[in-house]
C-alpha cells in the first residue's frame, strides 16, 4: 500500500530530478500520473508505474553503453513516452538535448552536432527519415524510436521503444548520483545570427522551480492538469515537473481536441500562452454573438457593469496598474461603487458567466499564462467571468519562471512578484547603474534558476551573465512599491509572438531584402499572432515594374501613399515576402509575415531612425510608427 496525503512532499534536501519520481511513487503510487486519452489505445500510467518505467528506460540506455555526463538528443513531442525518455535519460546520468520533431531538419542537425550528442531518440521513422542522410557515425552510436515502427537506418544501431524497454527489463538499474549543479538538459534558444544557442540547465535549476512554484499555486493530489504546450519547452517542462511532484494527473491534449477536453476532462489547472487564452476568448465571444438580440443586449449590459465593478474593486485594493497610489478619497469612492455594483455582478455571474465557465469544464482553480504579454482585454475578461488567471514571467535561460502573480495580489498588467530566492534589479540600459523604484530600465535577474551558461559559447555567456551572477533578460520594465515587475518592452531584437514562439528578425529581414522591390524592412509583432513588417520600397524598381505592366501609377508626393495602397502593388509585395521568407534556410511557419505596411520615408541617421553605422533603431522606429503598427494588426 502507498501512502497518499494532501501534505506536499518535502523536496528541500534532494539533489537531482530522478529523486522526485521515487518519492512520488511511494507517496501517490496508485494515482494516475500520465493520461493520454488521444493515443491509440489510450494510455494511463500510475506514479508507481511511472517510476518503474523511467528506471527501465534508463537501464536500457545503460545496457547500450550510455554513460553519465554524455549527451543524448531527444527530438520528439508530447506523450507519456516523451516524459519517460526525458527522465529515463537523466536517470541514466546523461544530459538530454531537446527539440520538437516538427523542427526543420537543418536546425535539428545543427543541434545534434553542436551538442556533441552520442545517441539520438526520435519520435518516429518520419523524423528519422529527414535526418538519416546527414547523421554522422560517429559520434551517433545509437538511435531509439519512441514508436514501434520497423527502423529504417543502416550503419547505426537502432532500437524501438519496446526493444529498449525489453533490454532494460533484463538488467539491474544502476543508480547514478547526481548533484544539483550537474547538467540536466540543453534547450536551444534562438540566436541573433540564426544559429541557436544551447542553454545549460542543471538539476538544481529545475529543482528550484519544483520548490518555488508552490508559492504561486498549491495543487492537490489527483488534481487534473491539461497539457498542451510542447513538453520540451522550459515553461511546460518546469510546470510538468512541478505538477507531477505534487501528485497531479497530467492529461495530454492537442490544438484539435483541447476545447472539447476542457469540457470533458474538467481540469483543475492549465498552463498556456496568450494565444491559447485568446482562442478560448474568441470561442466564447462567438457563442455570445449567436444569442438572441434581447439576450445579447442583456449580456452587454452585464459586461459593462462587471467591468465597472472590477475597476472599482482594483482601486479599492490598490491593484489598479493605472492608479497604484490612490488617495483615501479615491479608495472610499471605489469601495462604495464596488459595494453597489457587486450584487449586479453576482447576478450576471449566475445568469451568464457561470454558463460560460462550464465551457471550460467548470473546475478550473487557475490557468497560468506565460511566454508573452497578455492583452489587457483578455486579462479583464477572465477576471469578469470568474476564471482565476495568473501570469508568470521568465525565459528559457531562467528555467524559466522568475516572477508570477498571486491569488492574493493579482496586479493585472504586471508579471507579478519574484518567486522565492529570486532577485530582480532594474538598471540603466547603457550604464547598467541601478535605477530608483518605479523607474523604467533593463531587467536583470539573479537566482538559483539562472542557467549555467550557453554550451560552448563563453562569450555569449559572459554577455548574458555578469560576474555577480545577474542575468540580462533583454527586457525593459519597472518595479512597483509592492515589488511587482511591470514589463514595458524589449531591449533586444527578439520578437515573441502570442503563441510563445521566439523570432529573430534579422535573418528574415535579410532574406526579404533579396527582393528587388524592397529597399528597407523592419519586422514587428511583439505579442501578436503573427509577424508584421514596415517596408520602404525600392521606388526605382517599383516604377519600372509599373511601366512593364502598363499600370498608370502616380509616384508624385501627393499620390504616393495612394499608389502604395493599390491592390496590385500590395499583391506584388505579398508575393515577394512569401517567396523570400519561404526560401530562407530553416523556414518555419511562424516566420511568415502576416501583415505589412509600405511607408514612404526611408530609415536614415538623419531622421534618427538609424545609427551612424546604419543599423535600424528598432525602438525609435516602433515609436514613430506605433499607430500604423497597431492599425496593421487590427486589420490583420
Amino acid at each position: 500500500m502507498t501512502q497518499q496525503t494532501n501534505t506536499p512532499i518535502d523536496y528541500s534536501s534532494i539533489q537531482s530530478l530522478p529523486e522526485i519520481w521515487s518519492q512520488v511513487a511511494s507517496h501517490y503510487g496508485e494515482v494516475i500520473a500520465l493520461d493520454n486519452p488521444h493515443s491509440d489505445p489510450p494510455v494511463e500510467i500510475t506514479y508507481k508505474e511511472l517510476n518503474q518505467q523511467i528506471q527501465q528506460f534508463a537501464t536500457g540506455l545503460q545496457a547500450q553503453g550510455i554513460e553519465p555526463d554524455t549527451k543524448v538528443a531527444l527530438f520528439a513531442d508530447n506523450s507519456p513516452r516523451w516524459f519517460i525518455a526525458d527522465q529515463g535519460t537523466i536517470s541514466a546520468g546523461a544530459a538530454n538535448v531537446v527539440r520538437s520533431a516538427q523542427a526543420d531538419a537543418a536546425e535539428l542537425l545543427y543541434i545534434l552536432d553542436d551538442s556533441d550528442s552520442i545517441a539520438l531518440i526520435v519520435e518516429n521513422n518520419q523524423t528519422l527519415e529527414k535526418l538519416k542522410a546527414d547523421i554522422k557515425n560517429p559520434p551517433i552510436q545509437l538511435v531509439i524510436l519512441l514508436s514501434d515502427e520497423t527502423p529504417e537506418l543502416e550503419g547505426i544501431k537502432v532500437l524501438t521503444y519496446s526493444q529498449l524497454m525489453h533490454e532494460g527489463s533484463k538488467h539491474e538499474f544502476t543508480p547514478v548520483t547526481r548533484q544539483d549543479n550537474d547538467l540536466a538538459t540543453l534547450i536551444y534558444t534562438s540566436g541573433t545570427t540564426g544559429k541557436p544557442k544551447g542553454a545549460m540547465l542543471s538539476h538544481g535549476n529545475f529543482l528550484h522551480q519544483v520548490r518555488a512554484i508552490g508559492d504561486v499555486i498549491q495543487p492537490q493530489p489527483a488534481d487534473k492538469a491539461l497539457s498542451i504546450l510542447p513538453s520540451w519547452h522550459a515553461y511546460e517542462r518546469a510546470a510538468e515537473y512541478f505538477l507531477l511532484s505534487r501528485g497531479c494527473r497530467l492529461v495530454y491534449t492537442n490544438l484539435r481536441s483541447f476545447k472539447q477536453d476542457l469540457k470533458e476532462q474538467k481540469p483543475d489547472y492549465m498552463v498556456g500562452v496568450p494565444r491559447l487564452w485568446e482562442s478560448i476568448y474568441d470561442g466564447i465571444q462567438k457563442q455570445l454573438a449567436d444569442q438572441s438580440p434581447a439576450k445579447k443586449k442583456l449580456i452587454a449590459v452585464f459586461l459593462k457593469i462587471s467591468h465597472r465593478y472590477i475597476k472599482a474593486k482594483r482601486i479599492k485594493e490598490g491593484l489598479d496598474l493605472n492608479n497604484l497610489h490612490p488617495s483615501g478619497g479615491e479608495r472610499l469612492l471605489a469601495s462604495i461603487q464596488a459595494f453597489f455594483l457587486q450584487p449586479l455582478h453576482n447576478l450576471a455571474d449566475q445568469i451568464v458567466y457561470k454558463t460560460v465557465r462550464q465551457a471550460t469544464g467548470g473546475n478550473l482553480k487557475s490557468v497560468i499564462s506565460g511566454g508573452g504579454s497578455l492583452a489587457k482585454h483578455i486579462d479583464d475578461f477572465y477576471e469578469v467571468i470568474g476564471i482565476p488567471l495568473l501570469v508568470g514571467y521568465g525565459l528559457t535561460e531562467t528555467s524559466p519562471v522568475t516572477h508570477a502573480r498571486r491569488f492574493d495580489h493579482n496586479l493585472r498588467g504586471s508579471a507579478g512578484k519574484a518567486i522565492p530566492e529570486t532577485e530582480t534589479k532594474i538598471v540603466d540600459p547603457e550604464t547598467k547603474q541601478p535605477l530608483s523604484e518605479e523607474e523604467k530600465g533593463l531587467v536583470l535577474i539573479r537566482g538559483p534558476q539562472v542557467m549555467q551558461g550557453y554550451y560552448k559559447k563563453p562569450e555569449a555567456t559572459e554577455k548574458a551573465i555578469d560576474e555577480e551572477g545577474w542575468f540580462n533578460t533583454g527586457d525593459l520594465g519597472w518595479i512597483t512599491k509592492h515589488d511587482d515587475l511591470v514589463l514595458t518592452g524589449r531591449a533586444k531584437d527578439t520578437i515573441v509572438l502570442s503563441n510563445g514562439e521566439n523570432i529573430e528578425p534579422q535573418p528574415i529581414e535579410d532574406a526579404c531584402l533579396r527582393s528587388p522591390y524592397i529597399d528597407q524592412i523592419m519586422l514587428v509583432g511583439q505579442d501578436q499572432r503573427c509577424l508584421g513588417a514596415l517596408i520602404v520600397p525600392n521606388f526605382d524598381a517599383l516604377k519600372a515594374w509599373s511601366q512593364e505592366n502598363s499600370l498608370e501609377l502616380d509616384f508624385s508626393d501627393q499620390w504616393l501613399e495612394q499608389t502604395l495602397d493599390n491592390s496590385k502593388v500590395q499583391k506584388l509585395f505579398r508575393e515577394e515576402l512569401n517567396r523570400e521568407v519561404k526560401n530562407r534556410p530553416g523556414y518555419r511557419p511562424d516566420d511568415r509575415i502576416g501583415v505589412f505596411k509600405l511607408i514612404t520615408e526611408p530609415f536614415s541617421a538623419e531622421n534618427g531612425m538609424m545609427t551612424q553605422t546604419l543599423k535600424i533603431k528598432r525602438p525609435v522606429v516602433s515609436e514613430r510608427y506605433q499607430d500604423i503598427i497597431n492599425g496593421m494588426f487590427v486589420k490583420g
